[in-house]
C-alpha cells in the first residue's frame, strides 16, 4: 500500500561545530541525525534524587508565607510529613522534600489555582490512585496522600538520578541511559490498563485547529494531518489504535536507578494515538542520532497506521515546543538579564541567544517532520 517509509531524520546544526550531515530522506536505512539542544547548560552525571536531606527552609517574607500555606496543606493530609528542603518552586507550584517517619517523601503543592493547573493536578492524583489498583509495567512512586480539591500530592521519594536535567539536553546522554529510558517507555506503551481507568488525553482535531489558528500550521499542514487522521481512524475500525502514554516522556521525568527506571510527573497520562511518547523522546534527543534512528524504526515496526500516528504526534509535539520557545525568546528580549538564581541553577533555562538557536533547530526539525507527513500522504 505504501511505497515510501516515513522515518524522520535531521541535518545537524549544533551549537558547537560538528562534522557530518544526516539525510532528510525518509528511508529508515539511511541514518538520521539530530539537532535539538538547549545551550550551555550541561547534564550533570550522577545527580541523584536520593542525596541526603539537608538544609533549611526559609519561612520569612512573602515567599515564606507562601511556603507556610503549602506546608499547612500537606499537613492536613499527611500530618507526619516534616519538610526539609524546597526541591523546586515556580509561580505554579512548590515541591518539598521531607520525611514521613523513617521514609522520605516528596510533596507537591499547587500555587496557581487556575482551572487549567488545578485540573492537571487532579489528573495526576487520579493517575497515582489508579496505579494503586492497577500496577503499570514500570516503576512509579507510591502514593502516600492526596487532596485533589486543594492541589496537594504526597508521594514516596524514589532513589535514582535524573536521565537529563534539561528538557533538550545539549549533550547526548549515555547510550545505556537512553536505552533504559526508551525500554521503560515502550513497556508502558504496551500496557493496556482496564477500560475506564484513563481517558483520552488529547483532542487531536482541536489541537490541530488551534495551532492552525495561531499560525503555527499552514493550510496544507492542517489538510495533511487531517488526511492522516482519517486514515488512522479507518485503521482503528479494524484494530485498536489507542495507546497508553505517559504524555510527557521527557528524560527529565525519568529517574535511573539500579532497580530500573522510574517515571514521575503523570499529569498528562492517558490514551493517545500510538507513538506520542516516542515523538516526545525524538524531539528532545536532537544530539543522539542513533537514538532517533531507533525511535523511528520502532514507530514504523507496527505498520503504516502506527507510523502515520507517530508523524501526527511528532508534528504536534514539535509545534508545541516551537510555540513555547517563541514565547520564551520574546520574554528574554523584554528582560534579557538572567536572574542570579537562574544563572546558578544547573537546570536553569537557556539564555536568550541559546533559546533562539534552539528555536531555529526546532523549526528545522519541524520542516523534516512536515516533509515526512507529506510523503506519507502522497503514498495513500
Amino acid at each position: 500500500m505504501y511505497t515510501a517509509s516515513s522515518s524522520v531524520s535531521a541535518p545537524p546544526r549544533p551549537l558547537r561545530p560538528r562534522p557530518g550531515a544526516g539525510s532528510p530522506c525518509l528511508d529508515p536505512a539511511r541514518p538520521p541525525s539530530g539537532v535539538l539542544d538547549a545551550g550551555r547548560n550541561r547534564r550533570v552525571p550522577g545527580v541523584s534524587t536520593a542525596q541526603p536531606l539537608s538544609g533549611r527552609i526559609d519561612l520569612s517574607g512573602a515567599q515564606g508565607a507562601q511556603l507556610r500555606t503549602a506546608i499547612a496543606s500537606v499537613h492536613r493530609i499527611c500530618p507526619e510529613f516534616t519538610p526539609v528542603q524546597v526541591l523546586r518552586r515556580s509561580g505554579r507550584s512548590v515541591i518539598l522534600v521531607g520525611t514521613t517517619g523513617r521514609s522520605t517523601a516528596v510533596a507537591k503543592c499547587l500555587l496557581d489555582r487556575s482551572p487549567v493547573w488545578s485540573e492537571r493536578v487532579r489528573h495526576e492524583i487520579a493517575a497515582y490512585r489508579s496505579f494503586v489498583r492497577h500496577r503499570p509495567p514500570v516503576r512509579v512512586p507510591r502514593l502516600i496522600a492526596a487532596d485533589p480539591d486543594n492541589g496537594t500530592l504526597v508521594i514516596e521519594r524514589m532513589p535514582g538520578r535524573v536521565a537529563a536535567l534539561q528538557r533538550h539536553p545539549v549533550e547526548a546522554p549515555p547510550r545505556a541511559d537512553i536505552r533504559a529510558a526508551l525500554g521503560a517507555v515502550c513497556r508502558l506503551n504496551a500496557w493496556r490498563p482496564p477500560a475506564g481507568t484513563f481517558d483520552a488525553a488529547l483532542d487531536y482535531a482541536e489541537r490541530i485547529a488551534r495551532f492552525h489558528d495561531l499560525g503555527l500550521l499552514t493550510d496544507r499542514d492542517m489538510g495533511d494531518l487531517q488526511k492522516l487522521l482519517h486514515g488512522i481512524a479507518q485503521a482503528a475500525g479494524r484494530q485498536g489504535m489507542g495507546q497508553f502514554c505517559h504524555g510527557d516522556a521527557l528524560l527529565s521525568n525519568i529517574l535511573l536507578s539500579p532497580a530500573g527506571p522510574v517515571l514521575v510527573d503523570w499529569e498528562h497520562a492517558g490514551w493517545y494515538l500510538p507513538g506520542y511518547d516516542l515523538a516526545t523522546l525524538w524531539a528532545v534527543l536532537g544530539d543522539a542520532p542513533a537514538a532517533r534512528r531507533q525511535i523511528s524504526q520502532i514507530a514504523q515496526s507496527a505498520g503504516p497506521a502506527s507510523r502515520d500516528a507517530f508523524l501526527v504526534n511528532l508534528m504536534l509535539v514539535l509545534t508545541r515546543e516551537i510555540r513555547a520557545y517563541e514565547t520564551a525568546v520574546q520574554r528574554s528580549l523584554q528582560d534579557p538579564a538572567p536572574t542570579a538564581a537562574g544563572a546558578a541553577h544547573p537546570g536553569a533555562a537557556p539564555s536568550g541567544e541559546e533559546q533562539r538557536l534552539l528555536l531555529r533547530r526546532l523549526h528545522d526539525d519541524c520542516q523534516l517532520a512536515r516533509r515526512a507527513v507529506r510523503a506519507a500522504v502522497g503514498t495513500r
